[in-house]
């Protein structure tokens, strides 16, 4: 899966790290290469979070790679 990141530095020199796709999922960092290693693991939480909230009683769930 590709994502779209926006980085920027805070007022304090830290890099926030913002999915768009993925309202809510960020992640930081003291270095920019640190904040995006560090969304990874914020990434998969997001993903294991919405996924848990999605029971479903019928029909098929299929999964596809993006």
């Amino acid at each position: 899966m590709k994502l779209q990141l926006h980085i920027e530095q805070d007022e304090v020199g830290y890099f926030v790290v913002e999915v768009p796709a993925l309202p809510g999922c960020l992640s930081q960092g003291k270095t920019k290469e640190e904040a995006i290693l560090n969304v990874h693991e914020a990434i998969e939480g997001w993903l294991e979070v919405m996924n848990s909230k999605n029971e479903y009683s019928k029909g098929e769930l299929v999964e596809v790679n993006v």
